[in-house]
């Protein structure tokens, strides 16, 4: 159940509109009513303007669908595959024969979803001895319509030719020869009951219905089937007068009549209207029509200050809150001396702040903890495997009594360790971090010289100064050695480059590795695109899921197929939310 704060009635809104309403609206309700018994006698020039407009655009629209319709069907005699099809069927196999088929049948049924209108599109092809429909596919020639319809059209009727009391538009694509036969030929049926709902849109009365007759096909449309009497006198009546509106009288009871006709379709649409339905008042009056504007115009000005006094300014207010609020503004408070609905929503908005900050300060330190933790995590996940081979070549480096390379490598490998087991800010110099990189690869090169070459460029000037998250290069480094370049016999390549543009900053690690398929690669990239769904945390994801937390979407780690054949992977830096 619902429960509402406990409010007193009196100091509701709701109350206060009601009484305003009824006080200021009550004395017009009654004018009105006084003023309703004394209506004008006729309404009808009024309507009528209004249902002859109304008509006309009637007759306007279902022209401009007609003209959409000759175009298309126009689209269709020119195509090049119906042409094809007609020209040498005898040629095509039955493969062929069934795409040509097949494509002509979807390209009639667009046709027909492009308008309402439409109930069956037909092509009689002569040649080949087929009819395509839209609504009957491919079947055998239908010679009964293909005559009819190019008999039609040799007569010079209207662009509308009636069959079966049904509206069709004809086009035929001769065949080049005089007298003979044409190639084939479009027929388009539309559809009588869309046409029908389209009469009763017209009808502003219950009472009221329309009609579409064509007086040269002897087509006829009702809205309702008993128009039927109607139109039989409408015909003669029509005739005998010449205005858009006249009176008809039948059995007794006499109908407004209104019509339109269109000499584009050959076509008129006409309504009709019990008289007394029109004779109802409606008119307008004059003797108060000063005294109604005055007292209307009060009730506006009344009731819109009451409204803008009680509902408009509040709202107002509360609506400018959530603005500043949506901006960042947390610190506001709303302040209401009324003891409205207001009252109670500008409360519960001053408590939603306090705790929205609340919960924002909370959220910031937890995402802050779960870095931390996921830092700790990723320094503890030193490779054994690489640490026993820096104490292999140390120990081979001693065997050999070179002194000079042996300090050399032991000051490198202490510099390696010191940066990845130190506790001290989450966040470094992107310049720091390259240079662990850079470091670690070094001590790779006394492993593989021979067979792993890196190409490491120098970070450009701009990225020096860039606050990254420890150990985001070198890990995707170790990944490349120990999952890829580990396994090449030769000619191993790791590249390391960097891009930079107004909105963010890439770094680009790529090696020429085979080992990789492009499915493990998707594979990849599906568990970096559902990081929280993820319980596994793999180096990648960890430094991924780290980039998100730093700088937002659309950071992180990005992979790909290299151009050197094997995987690529570019860190993704948003500059704009830099921490």
């Amino acid at each position: 159940m619902f429960k509402f704060p406990a409010i007193s009635l009196r100091n509701t809104i709701f109350v206060r509109l009601v009484l305003t309403y009824l006080i200021v609206v009550l004395p017009i309700i009654l004018l009105g009513v006084y003023l309703y018994n004394w209506s004008y006698k006729n309404a009808s020039q009024d309507i009528s303007r209004a249902t002859v407009k109304q008509l006309t655009y009637y007759l306007e629209g279902l022209n401009r669908e007609l003209e959409w319709m000759e175009l298309q069907q126009f689209d269709i005699l020119e195509d090049s595959e119906l042409h094809k099809l007609a020209a040498t069927w005898g040629m095509m196999d039955n493969a062929e024969r069934r795409s040509s088929l097949n494509y002509l049948l979807h390209r009639l049924t667009s046709f027909q979803n492009s308008s309402p209108y439409i109930k069956d599109i037909y092509v009689h092809v002569r040649s080949i001895n087929k009819t395509v429909s839209t609504a009957n596919a491919i079947y055998d020639f239908d010679t009964e319509r293909f005559d009819y319809f190019h008999s039609s059209a040799g007569r010079n009727e209207n662009r509308l030719i009636n069959w079966n009391n049904m509206l069709h538009l004809s086009a035929s694509k001769q065949s080049g020869k005089k007298g003979g036969e044409p190639l084939f030929l479009v027929e388009i049926e539309l559809d009588a009951e869309r046409l029908r709902d389209s009469l009763h849109q017209i009808n502003i009365y219950p009472d009221s219905g329309s009609f579409l007759i064509s007086e040269t096909t002897g087509f006829t449309l009702m809205s309702h089937e008993e128009s039927n009497p109607i139109i039989q006198d409408y015909m003669s009546e029509a005739n005998a007068s010449s205005g858009s509106t006249f009176l008809l009288n039948m059995n007794g009871r006499k109908y407004h009549i209104d019509k339109a006709y269109s000499d584009k379709l050959g076509l008129s649409v006409a309504t009709y209207l019990p008289e007394e339905t029109v004779k109802r008042p409606l008119s307008i009056f004059y003797r108060w029509a000063w005294v109604f504007a005055i007292t209307s115009l009060f009730a506006v000005v009344v009731f819109s200050y009451s409204s803008y006094t009680f509902i408009h300014k509040p709202l107002l207010s509360l609506v400018q809150s959530f603005k500043r609020m949506e901006g960042g503004a947390l610190n506001i408070q709303i302040e209401h001396e009324q003891k409205d609905e207001f009252g109670y929503l500008y409360t519960r908005f001053n408590h939603m702040l306090t705790k929205l900050q609340s919960l924002i300060d909370q959220d910031f330190k937890q995402k802050m903890m779960m870095q931390r933790a996921e830092l700790k995590q990723l320094q503890s996940q030193i490779n054994p495997h690489f640490l026993y081979n820096s104490f292999f070549i140390l120990n081979s480096l001693a065997k050999t009594g070179d002194v000079d390379r042996v300090e050399q490598f032991t000051n490198m490998l202490g510099e390696y360790f010191r940066f990845i087991t130190r506790n001290g800010e989450d966040h470094v110099l992107l310049s720091e971090e390259t240079r662990h990189s850079r470091m670690y690869t070094e001590i790779q090169k006394l492993r593989f010289s021979r067979r792993i070459r890196v190409q490491f460029d120098d970070l450009p000037k701009e990225m020096e100064q860039i606050k990254v998250p420890r150990l985001i290069i070198q890990p995707i480094i170790e990944n490349a050695y120990e999952h890829s370049l580990e396994k090449m016999t030769e000619d191993g390549l790791l590249r390391v480059t960097y891009e930079m543009n107004d909105a963010e900053a890439r770094i680009v690690v790529e090696d020429n590795g085979d080992s990789i398929s492009d499915s493990e690669i998707e594979a990849l990239r599906e568990r970096l695109d559902h990081t929280a769904e993820s319980y596994e945390m793999t180096g990648v994801i960890n430094i991924h899921r780290r980039l998100l937390l730093t700088y937002g979407e659309g950071s992180g780690l990005s992979l790909s197929r290299s151009e050197l054949n094997g995987l690529k992977v570019v860190i993704r830096i948003k500059l704009q939310e830099e921490i």
